[in-house]
């Protein structure tokens, strides 16, 4: 994907309520110098600077202040403004929590419908075997640029001159060449904070920069690998990953993983009693980049003109689903290991990506991806090759065979995420690495294209979807039967019958359920419960009702 282009002139154009915010603070210095003596100065720092620069809005400043707390600053300026009739929002501290990246006491309101987040410029020290800081202390401009993860994020918006301040020397100019660069030696930077690393990956991805090379070298080097395992936080792993599936070229970051070798220091970061017990190794981990890559182009609206375009249905899902595109980078990504089982402590059997996602990564279900991507994985095997020649839809109904297949609740499950155009993508993109010649890709897509085009045809688009006609209460009463495991079997066969029978109604499926009961073709159980004694009446003896 290309890269993001900045300007030819980089300046900040403020817009009128970023103004007033500017104007607000310049005057609230003044007016701290003049009641308190206190002589502070204000900054806008970091990802708003360079949003404004890329010609992007941001609606979250980040105030970086010189020799004064946040929250101090905070209730002044709320006072200040309180006098000039200006609201302030409620003032919130956001208590110092490292594992956040949240290494001072912030102070956070909202003006003028913007975040508005104020700190203190710091300086850090970091011990050899954590990325959280052994000493934050108050620093200078420079030194507070220089502790940053990246120079293009390293840059100052001073309020008080309304001018562009790049204390590295370096972040405008990266800002031109789209280059990610670190503040300081890279090496120096990792062995602080190594989830940096990941954090240069999702800003390269994000706007299409590329790594000056003494980067990739550093992160090249085992020693700063094997920090990314030991010294970050697996959550903080997961949220970046999290960032860069969502974002705006999720491949450019699964190449650079692969091109860098650390797909084990993020997705493999699993101990040796689980990976013993593997059902098999994991695949080749240049799949996971092959599936990314096969994803993108099948999304992309310029595919090549040599391959067929998608059937619309195969999309569907990520046009309605706003967390269906993520999960699929996600799970494309996590592709080697597909197929790959691994034993817990009382040797019950789970997917290897299971775990990864739970452990590797500390992912929950949001955004289905701790519920949904192991279905998607175990979908992608039952959907292989969905050709309509094959005998399993040569049945008395096409249809029923076709529909009962899609309802599967690994292929198609609300709860979980799943639906079944997903799933069905999902399959191809697996069936697609392996395919190294167009013509091959092309009689795939095709393949599917066509599966996709026939379950239109049925009419299978909205039948996927459809309950039962009967549910299983009604069922026990129209059998005259006890609830029980059978009951789940029959409500099936109620679903092939609506799916062989699309215009039947309700009560035709109720007389052929009868029916199919009275041939003995049905097993139920009966109400008396198995091997109770029969009833003895007192009076005569007998094991029958006499009365």
């Amino acid at each position: 994907m290309d890269r993001v282009m900045a300007p030819t002139e980089l300046k900040i154009q403020l817009t009128e309520t970023e103004e007033k915010i500017c104007t607000l603070l310049e005057n609230c210095t003044e007016s701290l110098q003049a009641e308190k003596g206190i002589s502070t100065t204000c900054r806008i720092a970091g990802g708003w600077v360079r949003d404004k620069l890329l010609g992007s809005q941001s609606n979250d400043l980040d105030i970086a202040l010189g020799n004064i707390m946040g929250l101090t600053f905070a209730e002044y300026l709320a006072e200040f403004a309180k006098n000039q009739d200006i609201e302030v929002g409620t003032i919130s501290t956001v208590a110092s929590n490292p594992d956040q990246s949240k290494h001072l006491e912030t102070a956070t309101f909202k003006m003028f419908g913007l975040e508005i987040d104020l700190v203190n410029l710091r300086s850090e020290e970091y011990a050899s075997n954590s990325r959280i800081p052994s000493e934050v202390t108050f620093g200078t401009p420079v030194q507070d640029a220089l502790r940053r993860d990246m120079t293009i994020n390293a840059l100052f918006y001073n309020v008080h001159t309304r001018t562009i301040e790049d204390f590295t020397e370096k972040g405008l100019n990266d800002l031109r060449d789209g280059i990610i660069r670190t503040p300081l030696p890279p090496r120096e930077t990792f062995l602080d904070d190594p989830l940096r690393i990941i954090r240069c990956i999702r800003f390269a991805s994000r706007f299409g920069f590329q790594f000056v090379p003494e980067l990739e070298d550093a992160v090249k080097d085992p020693e700063i690998q094997a920090t990314l395992v030991t010294k970050v936080a697996r959550e903080r792993a997961g949220m970046e990953l999290t960032k860069i599936m969502k974002g705006r070229d999720p491949v450019h970051a699964v190449s650079l993983i692969h091109k860098l070798s650390l797909f084990d220091s993020i997705f493999s970061v699993i101990p040796t009693d689980v990976t013993s017990t593997f059902s098999q190794p994991p695949r080749a981990k240049i799949d996971s980049l092959k599936a990314t890559l096969i994803l993108r182009l099948l999304l992309s609206s310029d595919a090549s003109a040599d391959l067929p375009s998608l059937h619309p249905l195969l999309t569907s899902a990520i046009r309605e689903d706003p967390t269906c595109k993520d999960r699929l980078y996600l799970a494309a990504t996590l592709t080697p290991h597909l197929g790959v089982t691994y034993k817990d402590k009382k040797q019950k059997e789970f997917p290897a990506v299971t775990y990864v996602i739970r452990e590797s990564l500390k992912l929950g279900t949001q955004n289905h991806y701790l519920d949904g991507i192991p279905v998607l994985f175990a979908a992608s095997k039952i959907l292989n090759n969905p050709d309509l020649n094959r005998e399993t839809f040569k049945q008395s109904s096409e249809r029923a065979a076709i529909g009962l297949l899609l309802r599967d609740k690994v292929v198609h499950n609300a709860n979980t995420g799943s639906h079944w155009t997903s799933s069905l993508l999902f399959s191809l993109i697996q069936e697609l690495i392996p395919c190294c010649e167009i013509s091959a890709t092309s009689e795939k897509i095709v393949l599917y294209n066509d599966f996709a085009r026939r379950v239109e045809e049925l009419g299978l688009t909205t039948a996927v979807d459809a309950k039962p006609l009967l549910d299983g209460r009604e069922v026990v009463s129209l059998l005259g039967a006890k609830a029980g495991p059978w009951t789940g079997t029959v409500l099936a066969l109620v679903v092939r019958w609506q799916l062989e029978h699309p215009e039947g109604s309700k009560e035709e499926c109720s007389l052929w359920l009868k029916a199919q009961h009275s041939s003995g073709n049905l097993v139920v159980e009966s109400n008396q419960p198995p091997n109770k004694k029969p009833r003895i009446h007192k009076e005569c003896r007998c094991e029958t009702d006499c009365f």
